[in-house]
């Protein structure tokens, strides 16, 4: 009986690191990207619209994913983190820092999802100046996900992370470049409507 129950709360903390290491991957994948969307630097045989398609799509399988890495890790009982953890940043008396900075790499990401699902009430420019939090909750959650497991001699584990890392940093620094070749934030849609009624204004006056 007692191999049994060793068993089960064993399980409970491969299933909760497991999909924690699945979840850093697939954010890294997400945050690819949502770099290759804004950047169209996509590989050509594929839709900027299939991207941003597949973008999303991850963004919301990682939610339901992360539902499962915390749940199993609260229920683990051999560690005390508790269920205000999941909300409230650096209150689990368990690797208060480690977990800490899960929270909040939780609290960043949905806000970024939050926004997302009403962006068109809460305009252009709103949206996107949350958006940018994406690009602060990574570091976060590799940082947790470094810290919180004592793994990282497992060279599949350790590939994972440092491969994950080199991922994001390249996707940032291409976005990096992207922005200073093409200089100014290009504007967005309702920018755009705006400079066409201006440019037709103009034109009407040039007529007149």
């Amino acid at each position: 009986m007692t191999t049994t129950v060793a068993t089960s709360v064993q399980d409970l903390w491969f299933l909760s690191r497991g999909s924690g290491l699945i979840l850093l991957a697939l954010f890294s994948l997400v945050v690819v990207l949502g770099v290759a969307t804004r950047t169209g630097s996509a590989p050509a045989h594929w839709p900027r619209f299939a991207v941003a398609e597949l973008h999303r799509t991850l963004s919301l399988f990682a939610v339901a994913l992360l539902g499962l890495h915390v749940a199993t890790a609260i229920l683990d009982p051999f560690v005390s983190i508790g269920w205000a953890a999941t909300v409230l940043p650096f209150v689990s008396p368990y690797r208060t820092l480690a977990i800490g900075l899960g929270t909040l790499a939780i609290d960043l990401g949905a806000a970024v999802l939050l926004t997302s699902l009403v962006r068109k009430r809460l305009g252009y420019r709103a949206w996107r100046a949350v958006h940018w939090l994406a690009y602060l909750a990574w570091p976060v959650a590799f940082i947790h996900s470094i810290r919180a497991g004592n793994d990282l001699g497992v060279w599949w584990v350790a590939l994972l992370e440092w491969g994950s890392a080199a991922a994001v940093a390249t996707a940032v620094l291409a976005r990096l470049l992207s922005t200073v070749r093409k200089g100014p934030a290009e504007p967005g849609p309702t920018s755009e409507a705006s400079l066409d009624i201006q440019a037709a204004l103009m034109r009407q006056g040039a007529n007149s």
